[in-house]
């Protein structure tokens, strides 16, 4: 079939066509690209048996393509956005390497600690045990290791923003 016979059947049929589809999908944008998709498998099959009973031929390939497209979208899983936030992050060269620094900045700090400091603040914030767990397991009573916890939070504190400043003083100079 040559161009000029399939601009005729096109002109001739294209608002059938849309009008079918757009019963059957109930949506503007969908009824317009499943003509599209329509036309374009009848340029490709229409076979010149077809003439005489051109518009049957393209309404059932019309349903056709409609019945194709909405088997695919059964397939596919539409997701809301939320469920993306819940997925595990892929871990990135560049996501590693601010982990690895730090890990080894938490590292810096805590050893500027004294040993039971270090401890307090490794069992109850790192380790997740109670106070009076923590405190049981370092042998003192919940007082005094509430005291050490407040006293190792608030040297981490000042630590963290003495780096912080020494990072923007630095940052300054380049």
């Amino acid at each position: 079939m040559d161009c000029i016979q399939f601009e005729k059947i096109y002109r001739d049929y294209k608002k059938d066509v849309y009008r079918y589809l757009l019963y059957l999908g109930k949506n503007h944008h969908l009824a317009e690209d499943l003509m599209q998709e329509t036309f374009a498998r009848a340029y490709v099959h229409l076979k010149p048996e077809h003439a005489e009973r051109v518009r049957p031929w393209l309404l059932r390939v019309a349903y056709r393509v409609f019945i194709d497209k909405m088997r695919k979208e059964s397939r596919i899983q539409y997701f809301d956005a939320e469920y993306f936030n819940d997925l595990p992050e892929v871990e990135t060269p560049e996501t590693s390497f601010i982990k690895k620094e730090k890990h080894e900045a938490v590292c810096e700090m805590l050893c500027s600690l004294t040993e039971v400091q270090r401890q307090s603040v490794l069992l109850y914030d790192f380790k997740g045990f109670s106070y009076q767990e923590s405190a049981d397991m370092m042998g003192i009573g919940l007082s005094r290791f509430k005291i050490l916890l407040y006293r190792a939070r608030q040297k981490l504190r000042k630590e963290q923003h003495n780096q912080s400043v020494f990072q923007s003083l630095y940052s300054d100079a380049i």
